[in-house]
Order: structure tokens, then C-alpha cells, then sequence
């Protein structure tokens, strides 16, 4: 049978994605909340549901509809990063399950009081975590998980992703809000390492600013030197060139692994898991937010150790650089 779903967050980049998973699966969004009212987009998905710019209004409808015979089911968050522990509480609260965009909340022990609400209410709360369904990244993690028990890789992991002067007025360049630009950029990278080389021994900060980190970070089974950034001036110049504005590599004990196809179909597949009761629970998105936060909380090396080597690289020497 079809189930019922209320959106929290409709006007962001992420939103369609949840809507068309939704839809795919057969399933309706029947309520809708956004501060913004730019949600045109519903109608290529769910003309019919109810929307809302006020929390207040939206709580009222959805107290109401747990009250009548048509109640919420699942409730699926799309709101700025500060607002997901809040939110999930709500869901909650309504005695619905959660599905939540990463990161699920900013501080670890967050975690620990939503695991205690679960059980309050006997609801379930889930993340999207969906590199950990992209066909290459399960195959490499079935390798690691079957090789030598004493291999330890080496890997370098670089992701720049630019954004403009708008990204530092929004609550993306605030701290407090997004949890940095490791959390805001990089929580996904962080959890598929995690998954396929194993827990965390060592986490180092070299370099965090506004709109750049990294750090080494070394797992059970790997030693990653790791790179995120937002400005266009760290791209390489042949990128730059050929006028693309996103740079991401990923190489293992130096071969470069490739996973930027595949992606389209990954929110439908995590939605179908969820469904069927595979979805990945609360407690697997701990490492990531533990590893986001020590991040986030450390005072940085700098050009200490063993260091990724865009860490030395001043901006100043790229071209077309913008602040």
C-alpha cells in the first residue's frame, strides 16, 4: 500500500531527489514545509500536497492528520544541516519514521538522545548514506573486506566543488549551521572511507579554513590524505581550462578508483531499502558525525606530517582565482 510522507525542506538542491524516490516507489508526499516558496518543483511530483511557509502551521496540520485516520507515516528531511537533530525530534514526536539527508545531526551525542526517542515512540530513524549502494564503491568494499587482513592502503582523497560569494551569505558558510565545509562537503566521503576500510585510528587537521580543509585520517585498513575545498582557485589548471568548475579524485595505493557515474538512481534505491526494512539506522551514521566533529574541533597543524599535497599550494599561484 501506498505510504504517506511529509517533506521538511522543498525549495533546496537535494529536495527533487526525495521527491522522485517517493514517487518511484509508489508512494505520496501529502504535506510539504519550506520557509521558501520557490517549490514549483512539487508539481512535476505532488501538485496535490499541502504546503507550508510557517513551521507553526505545518505542525498544527500534521498533529491533526496523526490524530485522524490518515496519519504521516514517514517523514523525510531536506532542511539546512542545524535543523535536522530538530526536525527528526518532530517526526518523531508525530509517531512517524524519519529518513534524513546527511550529515543526520552535527554533534555525536545527539545521536545517543535520538536513539532514546526512538524507543520512546517506536519509530525508527534513517540516513542517506547512499555511496554505500554505488555499484563500484560495494565492489571495492567487498575486495578490502576479502583481502589480506593485514593490507593497508594508501589513498588520497580530493574533492573541490566551487561556489560562489552566494555560499557564504547562505547558512552553508556558517559554521554553526552547516557544521564547515568538511561536514557540509565532505560527511559522505567520510562514511563511505569508513564502510570499506574500517574504524578510525588517527584523525589530524593541516589545514582549516572557510573554504578549504584537510587532514589525514587513518582507518583500520587505509592511511587517506584527504583535500576539500570550495574555491575555484584550487582547481588544476587544466580543469579550469576546460571550463569545468568541479574536481574530484580518488586514488588507492596510486591507481585512480572512478564512481562519478551511477548516481541517478541511488535516492530510489536507498528509499526502497528503507521501505523494506534495510534502510542504514541511526547508530551507522556515528562514525561520519564523530569524524566531521573532531574535525570541526581541532586546531589545525598545518604542513606538518604526512600532509595532502594541495595543503602547500598557495592560492595566489592558481589562475582565475576567486575569494
Amino acid at each position: 500500500m501506498s505510504k504517506r510522507f511529509a517533506l521538511i525542506g522543498a525549495a533546496g538542491y537535494i529536495a527533487p531527489r526525495h521527491m522522485k524516490a517517493i514517487k518511484d516507489t509508489g508512494n505520496t508526499i501529502v504535506a510539504a514545509l519550506d520557509k521558501f516558496d520557490s517549490v514549483g518543483i512539487l508539481d512535476s511530483y505532488f501538485p496535490q500536497a499541502d504546503f507550508f511557509t510557517e513551521f507553526e502551521r505545518f505542525d498544527r496540520h500534521i498533529e491533526k492528520l496523526r490524530l485522524s485516520s490518515n496519519p504521516i507515516e514517514y517523514v523525510s528531511i531536506c532542511s539546512p544541516n542545524y535543523l535536522h537533530d530538530s526536525h527528526i525530534r518532530f517526526g518523531l514526536r508525530n509517531h512517524s519514521d524519519v529518513i534524513c539527508e546527511k550529515p543526520l545531526v552535527l554533534n555525536p551525542w545527539n545521536l545517543d538522545s535520538l536513539a532514546l526517542m526512538e524507543k520512546e515512540f517506536g519509530r525508527k530513524v534513517y540516513n542517506i548514506l547512499q555511496l554505500r549502494l554505488h555499484p563500484a564503491i560495494v565492489a571495492l568494499q567487498k575486495k578490502v573486506q576479502e583481502g589480506p587482513a593485514d593490507k593497508v592502503y594508501d589513498v588520497d582523497l580530493t574533492y573541490i566543488t566551487s561556489r560562489g560569494n552566494w555560499y557564504y551569505t547562505s547558512w552553508k558558510g556558517d559554521v554553526q549551521k552547516s557544521g564547515g565545509i568538511a561536514t557540509n562537503i565532505g560527511v559522505h566521503f567520510y562514511d563511505m572511507l569508513a564502510w570499506i576500510f574500517g574504524g578510525v585510528q588517527k584523525n589530524i587537521v593541516h589545514l582549516h579554513e572557510h573554504d578549504r580543509a584537510a587532514g589525514f585520517i587513518e582507518f583500520a585498513k587505509a592511511k587517506v590524505r584527504w583535500f576539500l575545498s570550495i574555491n575555484y582557485g584550487n582547481i588544476p589548471q587544466e580543469i579550469q581550462e576546460s571550463g569545468k568548475r568541479t574536481f574530484r579524485s580518488l586514488t588507492i595505493d596510486g591507481e585512480s578508483f572512478e564512481f562519478s557515474d551511477g548516481f541517478t538512481e541511488l535516492h530510489t534505491q536507498s528509499y526502497q531499502n528503507i521501505l523494506a526494512g534495510n534502510g542504514f539506522s541511526l547508530m551507522e551514521a556515528k562514525t561520519a558525525i564523530e569524524i566531521v566533529h573532531d574535525i570541526r574541533t581541532q586546531k589545525p597543524l598545518g604542513a606538518v606530517g604526512d600532509y595532502h599535497p594541495f595543503v602547500t599550494i598557495p592560492l595566489s599561484q592558481h589562475p582565475f582565482n576567486i575569494k
